[in-house]
């Protein structure tokens, strides 16, 4: 079994920053890549951000020299550095980790989702 444990959102006004942190526990073996996708209401889940074991990250262009996303893979732990953030941020952001269980099953998990919310 394995657990995604999101931490890091809240309410912050535009132009702020937020840090999100998502750490991965559990009958793991090896990461291949973790990331970030955020769902804003009426809209469809999309990938924000994502990292690979050799730490390659790829960027939605909205986000692109705003976000930074980085990865401790001794903790298996993925972060999301959000500065400037606006209005159109806003949404429920979910962390995603591409894995190898112990059992050698590669297989996606999602975390449980925290609000960020962008608001003057």
């Amino acid at each position: 079994q394995v657990q995604l444990v999101e931490s890091g959102g809240g309410l912050v006004q535009p132009g702020g920053s937020l840090r999100l942190s998502c750490a991965a526990s559990g009958n793991i073996f090896s990461i291949y890549a973790m990331g970030w996708y955020r769902q804003a209401p009426g809209k469809q889940r999309e990938s924000v951000a994502s990292i690979i074991s050799t730490g390659s990250a790829n960027y939605a262009d909205s986000v692109k020299g705003r976000f930074t996303i980085s990865r401790d893979n001794a903790k298996n732990t993925v972060y999301l550095q959000m500065n400037s953030l606006k209005s159109e941020d806003t949404a429920v952001y979910y962390c995603n980790a591409d894995l190898v269980t112990s059992t050698r099953s590669r297989t996606q998990y999602w975390g449980q989702g925290t609000q960020v919310t962008v608001s003057s």
